[in-house]
């Protein structure tokens, strides 16, 4: 099964008359249940490929079909639309609402999805148990460590089962045992859950974690390798 599937994808930004290539035809196919990490230097274009792939960018050329569905000539409502159905996104800077709870910033993508309140609550609960925050479901992001945040926001991620998730280097802001302890419970979901992960990073830890290794250089995909994991 395809999760994602990018065709001879090629993005251009422009600063001025110059033009900088960001992606210079990328073919990538995403399966379902991978745990793929798209490593590469700064500026290699792995986060303008995540970006594209989640609908919050779009490509100059090619072809981006995401749970079969073509991203191509899709209004900004309908990608979005598809961003809070069939993708979780997880960022380096947490982006949690600060005045919510963690259980209220799960809740709220489940609200945005029209869920009914009952079951919204008992979904937000068990998920933050599942990621280790029992007991810590009423406070707020101030009140958490990075570590913990960074937990509420994966939970926030896969409580509605999307396609894939996709986390722009997710351990950038956490100490290396915190990060160590992310990934592990990432690895977990995707073990368990079948959870589709593809993340940015630069970090080798995330890419010791990864059973499947993508680089990126200039815009391009210089190598992909199944790893164990």
């Amino acid at each position: 099964m395809i999760a994602v599937e990018c065709q001879e994808v090629r993005r251009v930004y422009r600063q001025g008359a110059v033009k900088i290539p960001a992606l210079d035809g990328i073919n990538l196919t995403v399966r379902k249940g991978d745990f793929l990490a798209l490593a590469g230097p700064s500026g290699s274009g792995k986060t303008t490929l995540l970006n594209i792939i989640g609908g919050l960018d779009r490509a100059d050329s090619g072809q981006v079909i995401l749970a079969g569905e073509n991203l191509n000539g899709m209004t900004q409502s309908e990608l979005a639309e598809l961003r809070l159905h069939k993708i979780g996104f997880v960022f380096q800077a947490f982006n949690l609402i600060p005045v919510l709870s963690a259980a209220e910033n799960v809740d709220f993508v489940m609200l945005l999805q029209g869920i009914p309140a009952a079951q919204r609550l008992k979904r937000a609960l068990a998920i933050l148990d599942e990621v280790g925050l029992s007991g810590m479901y009423h406070r707020r992001p101030s009140e958490l460590s990075g570590g913990q945040q960074q937990r509420v926001a994966v939970a926030r991620a896969i409580v509605s089962d999307p396609s894939i998730v996709l986390a722009d280097e997710p351990t950038a802001n956490l100490d290396s045992q915190t990060g160590n302890n992310l990934m592990e419970m990432m690895k977990e979901m995707n073990t368990r859950r079948k959870v589709t992960f593809v993340f940015s990073t630069h970090d080798p830890m995330v890419m010791e974690y990864a059973t499947r290794l993508v680089r990126i250089k200039d815009g391009r995909v210089v190598d992909d390798q199944i790893r164990g994991g």
